[in-house]
């Protein structure tokens, strides 16, 4: 949804031909007009005062974290050869579509897009936007803070048990009152009033989440590989399954782009010092160090325990299972409180969306902003929401190839439609003949990706336990 700039005045003639232009648009449903004063009501856009670094501290914070302690077990499919270049194509690919969406951030001068959905309404039409993009957000954004509170909670309760040693809680709490406890203390954080304001907070997440995937990788290549460790592959029909479910836990490592036009929605623009500038130095820095931890955790991840890795916990839980004996206290204390720290962080980012949806939703019926207690209510009750699941579904995380698959497309083919609807490049041109190539590659790789998840899901059997953490 666009959102009015302010612009200085403009001859009559040109003024009205921009209101013409302006009917057009509204006519065939790829311009969407938004109240001024409501979104300077809204959480993602109610303060512009974002710069390089909170772009990079944001970026940072939502590119790396818990999916990224999965990559490992992509490699066991894909190999060492397949595995590098796998990751370092679908690196380079959604780096490319980031840019894209960059641009597309203000492609009409004076009309802002400051939310993947309303970007994707207004290149792909009303109806068909929705249809399209609402479900992969929603899941990138709520799905994502139920597994915070899943690995945040689990590593609450391993960190305090390791810490005490059993003797300082005289009856210590289940894993479902740590997944409470960790919700509480993320509805807390979350009473921080807009995206903007969370810049200190992504920035803590940011330096948590660099500081516990070195560790990971650091203390797994140091030490002594497990003995029944293995790195071959299979060699039957089930390997094809298994490659296209490792394709899309790859593709779900690069899920932050339902929240690039949102952080860039923060910072201020004008013509000539326009918001895509620090917007995009702030993602080269922030992804320059997000490859500095993703190749090491999944090269060394593989090397140091191949099929011994699981989809509950990953790297993570390999390392405190293999390893328990030999590594320092202080270095599991520490790994674990980072952990949490992080996904503290990481839970404020994604679902911030969520928040101005809901905000979004009562402004426009009250046509007023939010009463601080209202907006303290909405986080609330999301908090709750996202806690129930994560109780009644703990199987989630054995969903991530599936879940990847699904979300792809917003990854790394809808941008590319969305350049050629919105820019039109030339027929033939290089533009219109690479974003056609990888936006169809995209699709196709996300119908693939889904067949072979659900293949691999059905096959082996996934244990279905509602309601039943461990």
């Amino acid at each position: 949804m666009g959102e009015v700039v302010e612009m200085i005045p403009i001859p009559i003639p040109m003024k009205e031909a921009s209101v013409n232009m302006q009917d057009y648009f509204e006519d065939v449903g790829r311009f969407t007009k938004i109240d001024p004063d409501q979104d300077a009501w809204l959480p993602i856009t109610e303060s512009r005062n974002g710069n390089t670094y909170h772009s990079a501290f944001h970026t940072l914070s939502s590119g790396i974290g818990i999916q990224a302690l999965l990559l490992p077990l992509a490699f066991t499919a894909l190999g060492w050869i397949w595995g590098i270049l796998c990751l370092l194509l679908v690196f380079v690919w959604q780096l490319y579509t980031i840019w894209l969406l960059i641009q597309l951030h203000e492609w009409m001068p004076g009309v802002r897009y400051s939310r993947y959905l309303h970007l994707a309404k207004a290149a792909f039409g009303e109806k068909q936007g929705k249809l399209l993009v609402i479900f992969p957000i929603m899941y990138l954004s709520g799905g994502t803070c139920v597994g915070l509170i899943t690995l945040g909670g689990g590593t609450m309760k391993f960190f305090v048990e390791f810490a005490c040693g059993g003797g300082c809680i005289a009856k210590p709490l289940t894993t479902v009152e740590w997944y409470l406890v960790f919700t509480c203390s993320a509805i807390l954080v979350a009473q921080l009033p807009n995206l903007n304001s969370i810049a200190g907070v992504s920035l803590i997440g940011a330096i948590s989440a660099l500081g516990y995937c070195t560790l990971v990788w650091v203390v797994s290549i140091s030490k002594d590989r497990p003995p029944d460790v293995s790195l071959n592959q299979k060699s039957d029909t089930a390997r094809i399954w298994a490659i296209l479910n490792a394709l899309g836990i790859i593709a779900l490592t690069f899920r932050g782009h339902n929240l690039v036009l949102e952080i860039q929605g923060t910072m201020p623009s004008s013509p000539k010092q326009p918001s895509r500038v620090p917007m995009w130095r702030g993602v080269q820095v922030a992804y320059l160090l997000i490859s500095m931890c993703l190749f090491p955790l999944a090269t060394v991840g593989y090397w140091a325990y191949g099929n011994l890795v699981t989809a509950n916990g990953g790297m993570l839980n390999a390392m405190f299972k293999y390893h328990a004996n030999d590594t320092s206290r202080f270095l599991k204390g520490l790994t674990s409180l980072l952990v949490v720290i992080n996904s503290l962080s990481s839970f404020q980012i994604y679902a911030m969306p969520v928040f101005d949806n809901l905000e979004f939703i009562y402004t426009s019926t009250k046509n007023k902003p939010c009463p601080r207690w209202v907006r303290s209510g909405f986080r609330a009750f999301f908090g709750c929401l996202t806690f129930f699941i994560a109780v009644a579904i703990p199987f989630l995380g054995g969903l991530a190839g599936l879940i990847g698959g699904i979300a792809l497309p917003v990854t790394l083919a809808y941008p590319c439609f969305m350049w050629i609807v919105i820019k039109k490049p030339q027929q033939y041109s290089a533009m219109w003949y690479l974003n056609w190539g990888l936006g169809c590659l995209g699709m196709l790789l996300s119908v693939l990706i889904i067949v072979g998840a659900v293949w691999s899901l059905v096959d082996p059997g996934i244990k279905i336990c509602f309601f039943k953490t461990q």
